[in-house]
């Protein structure tokens, strides 16, 4: 198996389709990265800016380069010596317009008759022969806006109807997006007969799947990769609670690396600190929960009653309440799903956690526990499929934003409320991951992230200021009021964090963030007084003269420390085992908010004419420097992967020792030492570095960030940068 040492994402869209990546390659590869890592380039719906909501398997998106396109982006690969990955959707289709997806018109139109019923997985029996299709509002067929097949297999219903009618399988609670039953053999090859060329005349290495947790049998339908692919790199989209492992079963390399971000977000963030935060007594646990016992009550409410719908019942049995039971599981289930007959423990957790919560269900519960935990039960596979779109909704989508102690950590993959990662623990996690998963991917921003890399790295400053980030937001809620404290802070930790942003992309990322909370407003009932209240705030951090000078002195504060964390995080993120991933334009500072403000164009030009300057200027704490210290370390350590791969084969921790040894996180690959600074703000109140030292290994040491002899005198070492990535200048 071919194995990338580092990868770099590109959104490829109409704007920038696959002949404008081919024509981007020489940059990336003179940045030093081994492969370049696509976004979903089968036909998607018209006008989609990210290709998730693929309409045909058989071909590449033509909006998007076409097939001409994507053999040009391999051909230019291979000139320079890269390789190809790309991300694809096995788990759903788009249906926004059912004409669009020849398979779903054919479904529409011919019911359980049709050639394409098998990839769908419609329960006819629920719907009385019918798919229930929400797409009407409260005019009915008056505001009908798309067309349908004149078919008896269709019946259009109010779109709030999904909540709880549906009778067939979405992502998550998309309407517009359909489950498909990649499990059956045939249509595993129809959806994958594009993919298949693709591996058959060599014009991609590897794969990253999207939301594996939707399928019925994410193990088997990777063997059925492998298969394919002839055992190619394949990475997907997994998030692991804390002390969660992926299955060792699975023919993967494995995740795409929300694991190491969380790991590397909570080494550099100070613990003490976080506790003393505004905020800080949120329950996080309780606020999870109630949120993803909503999301099973309510967006997801049709999918809760397929799962009771196929459980083995009787006519005595009590379908409200075993309804009520199945609720009340997916809320207390610990992570996002279970694959039987591995991970049992996280069942009997839910069963355990429910019948403390819901003591009133026990006959429920008894009823269904030894069905759920059968693998063989329809039942149980459609509670795994089910778990992980409520956890989803109700921690990614609601609690993120109702938790605002530090935004830092609320981000996909993390437990806000595990605050840090001591430095022995992160070692003892790497160490692990090395073991494990070495080939697995790393990352610190995808199309994902609820906050770009930078932006998290700023927030995390907060934590060494508590104190200071109470009273700043103490006076902007009495100069710009919000009707709701907790938000309040979440919307200022956003605009610090990514600040300066314009007008406009801050009243983005508020309408949709409270929109998300959902407690207040909601995209379905959005109450305009609240909603009013918040756009004022936004507008007075721009209008009002006090407003933004409360703001940009926080900024001010925090800008500093922010960039040594994110060099701190960036050169981790590179050097950690696993192959790192570079999101789309992050080689400079990366101040993004969730999407779609972080799926902007780049200006790549910007970046080809700074990495020829090859700045080497110390690191600037102004807001208005672009980024050339983050440029350098970025392009240093992808070479120094990509040119010397046998220096990252292994993993062990470098001591620091002196009166600051707290502030320095350093380890070993196997003959490249990493070395960064935490606690920026906590170092410069003591004075600096001082007398601490490095116990590195023997030898002639030379830091490749900086160009110049490297000396174990951190201080000294650390001068202009506050990273070094070290190697042997005889190795």
């Amino acid at each position: 198996m071919r194995v990338p040492t580092s990868t770099y994402r590109v959104q490829v869209t109409a704007e920038q389709d696959l002949f404008a990546v081919a024509r981007l390659l020489p940059y990336l590869h003179e940045l030093g990265v081994d492969w370049v890592y696509l976004s979903p380039i089968l036909e998607a719906e018209p006008g989609s800016d990210h290709g998730y909501d693929v309409v045909a398997h058989d071909r590449v998106d033509a909006a998007r380069g076409g097939a001409a396109g994507l053999a040009a982006v391999s051909e230019e690969a291979r000139r320079l010596g890269m390789g190809v990955v790309v991300d694809i959707v096995p788990n759903h289709v788009g249906v926004a317009v059912p004409e669009h997806n020849a398979w779903w018109w054919d479904l529409l139109a011919h019911g359980p008759e049709s050639a394409y019923a098998e990839a769908f997985d419609v329960d006819w029996e629920a719907g009385d022969g019918k798919v229930r299709l929400p797409v009407l509002g409260d005019g009915g067929l008056d505001d009908l806006a798309i067309a349908l097949p004149d078919s008896p297999y269709v019946e259009p219903v109010h779109w709030r109807v999904a909540d709880h009618g549906l009778n067939w399988r979405r992502f998550f609670a998309i309407n517009t997006l359909a489950g498909v039953r990649v499990e059956e053999p045939r249509v595993f090859e129809a959806t994958h007969v594009e993919v298949r060329r693709w591996f058959d005349e060599g014009l991609v290495d590897g794969l990253r799947i999207d939301h594996p947790d939707g399928l019925r049998d994410p193990r088997g339908y990777l063997d059925d990769l492998a298969a394919l692919t002839g055992g190619a790199w394949v990475v997907v989209e997994k998030i692991l609670e804390p002390g969660e492992e992926l299955p060792a079963s699975w023919a993967t390399a494995g995740t795409t690396g929300y694991d190491a971000l969380a790991s590397i977000d909570r080494v550099l963030t100070d613990s003490e600190g976080v506790a003393r935060l505004p905020h800080a007594d949120v329950d996080w646990h309780a606020l999870v929960h109630d949120l993803k016992r909503a999301a099973a009550d309510g967006v997801l409410g049709s999918e809760v009653r397929r799962v009771v719908r196929e459980l083995p019942l009787d006519a005595n049995d009590d379908g409200d309440e075993l309804v009520d039971a199945v609720a009340e599981l997916l809320a207390c289930f610990p992570v996002y799903r279970s694959y039987l007959p591995e991970g049992r423990e996280h069942l009997d957790a839910a069963f355990t956690a429910a019948r403390a919560s819901r003591p009133d269900l026990a006959a429920s519960y008894d009823l269904i526990e030894p069905v759920l935990a059968d693998p063989e039960q329809p039942a149980a596979l459609r509670f795994q499929q089910t778990s992980g779109a409520v956890m989803a909704k109700g921690v990614e989508d609601a609690a993120f934003y109702r938790y605002p102690r530090l935004t830092s950590l609320t981000e996909v993959g993390g437990d806000p409320s595990v605050g840090s990662v001591s430095v022995g623990g992160f070692h003892e996690a790497m160490a692990v991951r090395q073991a494990t998963h070495p080939h697995a991917m790393t990352t610190l921003t995808t199309h994902d992230t609820k906050r770009s890399e930078d932006v998290r790295a700023r927030i995390t400053v907060l934590a060494e200021l508590p104190a200071v980030w109470a009273a700043t937001l103490a006076e902007l809620q009495s100069l710009a009021p919000l009707p709701d404290a907790g938000f309040a802070d979440l919307l200022w930790q956003a605009a610090v964090g990514a600040w300066p942003l314009s007008r406009e992309r801050l009243h983005t990322y508020a309408e949709k963030a409270m929109r998300e909370a959902g407690d207040r407003t909601t995209w379905t009932d959005p109450d305009e007084a609240y909603e009013a209240a918040v756009h004022a705030a936004v507008d007075a951090a721009y209008d009002d003269a006090r407003v933004r000078g409360v703001l940009e002195t926080a900024v001010e504060r925090a800008a500093g420390p922010g960039w040594v964390n994110a060099l701190s995080a960036k050169l981790l993120s590179i050097t950690v085992p696993g192959v790192p991933d570079v999101y789309q334009g992050s080689e400079l500072w990366e101040q993004s908010l969730v999407d779609p403000d972080n799926r902007r164009p780049v200006e790549f030009a910007l970046r080809g004419l700074m990495l020829v300057a090859d700045d080497r200027s110390p690191l600037s704490s102004g807001t208005d420097d672009p980024g050339a210290a983050k440029l350098r370390v970025v392009s240093s350590s992808l070479r120094l992967r990509r040119d010397r791969p046998e220096l990252f084969t292994s993993y062990a921790p470098v001591d620091a020792r002196g009166h600051a040894a707290d502030h320095v996180l350093a380890f070993d690959r196997g003959g490249a030492i990493t070395v960064a600074t935490r606690l920026p703000v906590g170092l410069a109140s003591r004075g600096g570095w001082g007398d601490t030292e490095l116990d590195l290994p023997p030898g002639d040491w030379h830091d490749v960030v900086a160009d110049r002899p490297a000396s174990a005198r951190v201080g000294d070492l650390l001068d202009g940068y506050p990273v070094a990535l070290l190697v042997r200048r005889d190795a």
